[in-house]
């Protein structure tokens, strides 16, 4: 009896085992169905080509992207014939000076007497030179007198109208019987009718040589705005033979450029009208003082009164003719516009009130 009973529950456990597995089986089978049918109505996706790993994804910021040394312009209206006033007009064999007369002189002597300056003079009280130009040759010659203290120096050459180089032209042709002359320049085609050049010498001999202690005008009279105009190496593009003691007035940017470039006026002038203009690269350098410069060409609107300059706002500037065809800006990048910027015309020549015709150009 005992055995029976144990057999029969034997029996109970083992149908219930084959029921449970049973179960599981249709409920895998079930399940494998239902993936199977997932998987048949999905589409297979291929690697991305953009995984996590090899992409970096940049969330865009908001910033200022304003060029701080970005210029910003303006225009002014300047008249045309300007072109032929400034510190920077070009006057030689093949540009003429038209404006003999009108300059802004003053007397060497007088303003001397005026400073108490006795180390120097010019030979008398009628020598004269361009306002703009005074200042920076008693600085030149005072910075020379101090370290050498040589009291010789004696401003030997300066303003000239246009009768007396005139008169020195035919003085001159007269001592050497050539058709020509190449140590004086045509009348109307002399710097020195500018008001902008002076010619040095010494009370000793009257032989001033660039040489000795002079050198040190020459080599560092850029610094001060000026240039030694005649070189031996230029005399091919000057047409003057080389002249040690003739200086001049330019203004320090271009001087500075002009002296550690090596080149002369005409080239410097020529640089600008064809590798400078306003549309294109614009000559930007420094002085030796780290003062930065801009400078470019705007060729003059012949057929109009005026010519729109393009200028830079909020800096200081100057406008200067090249007295060929346009106007050279030169903007001083460190420096804000804090007063009326320099035009190159004198006070007397402003657009509205002139009625002078305009020379006749010369061949360049």
């Amino acid at each position: 009896m005992p055995n029976q009973k144990i057999s029969k529950e034997k029996s109970i456990k083992r149908t219930k085992t084959f029921v449970e597995v049973a179960i599981c089986a249709v409920l895998l089978a079930a399940g494998g169905f239902l993936i199977k049918g997932a998987m048949d109505r999905s589409k297979p996706v291929g690697r991305s080509d953009y995984e996590a790993s090899e992409v970096e994804v940049d969330i865009p910021v908001p910033e200022d992207t304003t060029d701080p040394n970005m210029l910003l312009y303006t225009s002014v209206n300047v008249p045309t014939k300007d072109k032929f006033y400034g510190d920077l007009i070009l006057v030689n064999n093949d540009h003429q000076y038209y404006h003999s007369g009108e300059e802004d002189l003053v007397s060497i002597n007088e303003l001397n007497d005026e400073q108490g300056i006795s180390f120097f003079s010019a030979v008398d009280y009628d020598y004269t030179i361009l306002r703009q130009a005074y200042q920076p040759m008693v600085d030149l010659i005072t910075d020379y007198y101090n370290k050498y203290f040589d009291d010789t120096i004696i401003i030997y050459g300066s303003y000239r109208t246009t009768e007396f180089q005139k008169s020195l032209y035919d003085d001159d042709l007269a001592q050497t019987g050539n058709e020509e002359s190449t140590r004086v320049a045509k009348a109307g085609f002399s710097e020195h009718e500018t008001g902008l050049a002076i010619d040095l010498s010494e009370t000793v001999d009257y032989d001033y040589t660039g040489e000795g202690d002079q050198a040190w005008i020459n080599q560092n009279c850029y610094k001060y705005g000026f240039i030694e105009r005649y070189q031996e190496d230029k005399t091919e593009l000057t047409y003057i033979q080389p002249e040690p003691w003739h200086f001049r007035y330019v203004g320090i940017p271009h001087a500075a450029y002009i002296t550690r470039s090596g080149i002369c006026l005409e080239e410097y002038i020529d640089l600008l009208r064809t590798t400078y203009p306003y549309e294109g690269d614009h000559l930007s350098f420094a002085d030796d003082d780290g003062n930065n410069y801009e400078v470019y060409f705007v060729a003059s609107d012949d057929g109009a009164d005026t010519t729109s300059v393009p200028v830079p706002s909020g800096l200081k500037y100057d406008i200067s003719g090249n007295n060929v065809d346009g106007f050279i800006v030169t903007v001083y990048k460190d420096v804000p516009e804090t007063a009326e910027p320099t035009y190159p015309a004198q006070e007397t020549t402003e657009a509205e009130e002139t009625t002078e015709a305009e020379p006749d150009e010369v061949a360049g």
